[in-house]
């Protein structure tokens, strides 16, 4: 199936900030979710068990993820005017976290089981809001049901598909018709990261990488992927279907999977970043050791420059890359004491304003594609960088050195 849409992954959401009521054990008993009634158009009238999949997100990465079946029915079925709609569900790990104000989504899936995801962190929140086109506020104190249609506004960007990765859907297309030229690249080995940029690179020949940097990196970052995943599923379903004698070997052979996508993903971000300062012909120094050992993504203009205490500090530039932040941002914070302005670039939609305001107050400043300024507040946008910004920065202050 194209996955290329969020149509493709839902049919209509459900969304709804948690009562104290519903979160709490201590306040309540019940298992059930408040105003439903609102879910009848999405779930249908009929009494029904379902499965679902309960998901807990939060700021420590402490994720949860349960498989559950849930009950959808009409606890007045028998009164002949009146009708009570409840989702009955079971205490697990998920629901035994949840708190007054996370944030309730419902999906309803194609194949008719629910996704239940809570989302306790204020970024998880903003992403999923902006994934879901939710209002914010008090219009979210009952359930908020939207029919999920195709549109442009629904098309996966780069910045949705990591939002989706959080709720455990695979988004990432594969292309046969790539299969054959990576074959005789690759054969049935994973090439380095490196390797693997400059590969997805010859397959963008026409990429804007100095007329429009912002997407020639979301381009260059989607186009990796659908590679990957298209190199992966060659070599990893064969080993696959040849099975497993012993359950601890396909356990330790998934998480090699899941890690080898994980840490590639960081890589290939840095090396497109590489890719697009070198056709914009800026000089830097990359992972190069400062103080205390330190080694920063990107030190402009040289590693030489930074060390020469006569060289101007106003002159010098830093620049942390992170494909997704969380709270490591706060590791760019540490490098490089003779710049007192740091630069983060991140393909991480959405992150909370408390985050950001934090980064301003300690002077660093959060750099994000074009593609990712709508899923921040307009005071955020204000301030945000972009990349073409960034780069226009490097290339002044290079002047200066000249």
């Amino acid at each position: 199936m194209p996955t290329g849409s969020l149509s493709s992954h839902f049919e209509a959401i459900a969304a709804k900030a948690l009562s104290a009521v519903e979160a709490s054990r201590a306040a309540s008993n019940q298992h059930e979710f408040n105003g439903v009634n609102q879910l009848k158009k999405m779930l249908g009238p009929d009494r029904k068990t379902i499965p679902a999949r309960f998901i807990y997100l939060d700021e420590k990465e402490t994720d949860s993820v349960i498989d559950e079946t849930v009950t959808w029915y009409d606890a007045r079925e028998r009164h002949p005017t009146r009708s009570e709609y409840r989702l009955y569900f079971r205490t697990n790990a998920v629901t035994s976290c949840m708190s007054e104000d996370d944030l309730l989504v419902v999906g309803k899936l194609p194949d008719g089981s629910i996704l239940i995801v809570v989302a306790a962190d204020d970024t998880v929140k903003n992403q999923i809001r902006w994934l879901f086109q939710l209002p914010e506020g008090d219009a979210l104190n009952s359930f908020v049901v939207h029919e999920i249609n195709g549109g442009a506004g629904r098309e996966l960007n780069y910045a949705r598909r990591i939002i989706l990765s959080q709720l455990q859907i695979e988004t990432t297309d594969t292309e046969d018709e790539y299969l054959e030229l990576l074959s005789d690249k690759f054969g049935t080995r994973f090439p380095g990261t490196e390797d693997f940029a400059k590969f997805t690179l010859e397959t963008l020949p026409d990429v804007p990488m100095i007329d429009d940097p912002d997407a020639a990196l979301i381009a260059l970052m989607d186009r990796n992927e659908m590679l990957f995943r298209t190199l992966e599923k060659h070599i990893v379903e064969p080993q696959i279907s040849a099975g497993f004698d012993e359950v601890d070997k396909f356990i330790d052979f998934s998480q090699s999977v899941l890690n080898r996508r994980k840490s590639r993903a960081g890589y290939a971000f840095e090396h497109h970043v590489m890719q697009i300062l070198g056709r914009n012909e800026l000089t830097y120094s990359h992972s190069k050791a400062t103080e205390n050992n330190s080694k920063p993504d990107f030190i402009f203009p040289c590693i030489e420059d930074y060390h020469n205490r006569h060289f101007p500090g106003s002159w010098l530039t830093v620049l942390g890359t992170k494909n997704t932040c969380k709270d490591r941002w706060r590791q760019v914070l540490a490098e490089c004491d003779r710049i007192e302005e740091k630069h983060l670039l991140t393909l991480e939609p959405g992150i909370s304003e408390k985050q950001t305001r934090e980064m301003k107050n300690r002077k660093l400043q959060l750099i994000v594609p074009n593609d990712l300024n709508p899923s921040y507040t307009d005071r955020q946008q204000s301030w945000l960088m972009n990349v073409s910004s960034f780069l226009q920065l490097v290339r002044e202050r290079q002047r200066a050195t000249q």
